[in-house]
């Protein structure tokens, strides 16, 4: 895994790479499920979502929207990621292990912002930075 959480005002930040865009994308939501808490239990079932948007940079930020609904909805917090992105990066197909709420100590990301929100592609792969607002 490749993220980092950084501090931003009230909010938290985070910024993630991966050598496809794939593995930036859960990178990205593992930070989101890092920012939550600290240590996270090995219980929980997998559970299946699929996304499109108009770009890539709106996939990413959807997806990661997504999972505060999924989280909302579900009543867990949604860790180990896998993605899958089409070839036009416009639509992917993901799954998560969701872990139940009474099983974690977790602080309230209340939603993702367009912020700052960065997607790009370097040399090394791919990077994005995202603020959540907390």
């Amino acid at each position: 895994m490749s993220f980092e959480l950084r501090e931003h005002t009230a909010d938290v930040a985070v910024e993630a790479t991966g050598e496809t865009l794939p593995e930036t994308f859960e990178n990205a939501a593992a930070g989101f499920s890092a920012a939550h808490c600290e240590s996270i239990p090995e219980d929980g079932e997998r559970f299946s979502l699929a996304v499109e948007a108009e770009s890539t940079e709106a996939l990413l930020f959807d997806y990661l929207d997504d999972l505060v609904y999924q989280r909302d909805v579900r009543a867990v917090l949604p860790v180990d990621h896998r993605v899958s992105i089409d070839a036009d990066g416009r639509r992917l197909e993901a799954s998560a292990r969701g872990v139940p709420f009474g099983a974690i100590d977790a602080r309230e990301i209340k939603a993702v912002t367009y912020s700052e929100m960065a997607l790009e592609e370097t040399p090394a792969g791919w990077r994005a930075y995202v603020v959540f607002d907390v």
